[in-house]
């Protein structure tokens, strides 16, 4: 069985994501976010009205996982 954490800190508009995995941040509101993931992916979302969601991750892990 495997263990996981995940904390999250809100500093105004930025929110600082800590996990297992490193840390993450991430910035935007409901409409528009853009966050950064601890092994350097980025991801864009757009949630349009209408419950529609749009979403695109660039880059690709920076360093393999080890567990």
């Amino acid at each position: 069985m495997g263990w996981q954490y995940r904390k999250s800190i809100k500093v105004g508009p930025f929110r600082i994501n800590l996990s297992r995995h490193g840390i993450g941040h991430s910035y935007g509101n409901r409409r528009f976010h853009i966050s950064t993931t601890p092994d350097g992916r980025r991801h864009v979302s757009l949630r349009l009205p209408g419950g529609f969601h749009v979403g695109k991750t660039f880059g690709g892990r920076r360093y393999p996982r080890h567990y």
